[in-house]
């Protein structure tokens, strides 16, 4: 059976390293792929298309399915059009899942700057279950290097989902996939871990 591929569409080797390493858990062969020319993590919409342009023109490897691990999924939805084989984004999958039964759900993420492309995904995947997003307080950048801070911003906005009305909450973003897991047993509300999930969903599509 080929691998199925897990591309970062930021440069971080760290963060694919983790990420590939959590889909192992549910996937048996997986590669990962890093963005090197890109950020280290996308936290506006222009680094967000660039790197989806660059997702969805580059060449790859012959593997059974695709994973996009950034939670707004860029270039996924070209890449569908363009293989022949799954492409899932982590962001739509998170979407599905978190919207069965019909519950309320939301997004708790790190990046204020990229809601307008996480709204448009969660209300096309998830309909009208889909509450918002709610916001960690801190620098993306900094959360993201302080894994201590970074776990205390997201059960915070996790609270505040829940006090909303979600009955589920998304951590929305592939470089938080470690954090997701730290803070599952700390918080009062049923967490989605998008990675997880895309995961699932590649098994099922093959």
């Amino acid at each position: 059976m080929k691998p199925v591929l897990l591309i970062n569409p930021n440069s971080s080797e760290k963060t694919t390293n983790s990420m590939t390493l959590i889909a192992r858990r549910y996937l048996p062969d997986v590669l990962g792929w890093t963005n090197k020319k890109g950020p280290k993590m996308i936290v506006d919409a222009n680094e967000f298309r660039e790197a989806a342009d660059k997702i969805a023109r580059a060449k790859w490897p012959n593997v059974s399915a695709m994973i996009i691990a950034a939670f707004g999924d860029p270039g996924a939805e070209r890449l569908c059009r363009r293989l022949d084989i799954p492409v899932i984004g982590i962001g739509a999958a998170a979407a599905r899942v978190a919207a069965l039964d019909n519950v309320s759900f939301a997004v708790v993420t790190t990046t204020p700057k990229l809601t307008s492309i996480i709204n448009p995904l969660m209300q096309k995947n998830g309909g009208n279950a889909y509450l918002g997003c709610y916001l960690t307080e801190g620098n993306p950048l900094f959360l993201a290097s302080n894994p201590e801070a970074l776990d205390e911003s997201l059960i915070k906005a996790c609270e505040v989902a829940k006090c909303a009305g979600a009955d589920r909450v998304i951590i929305g973003g592939g470089p938080l996939g470690e954090a997701a897991i730290r803070i599952s047993t700390k918080v009062t509300v049923p967490l989605i871990q998008p990675l997880a999930v895309a995961c699932s969903e590649v098994l099922s599509a093959m």
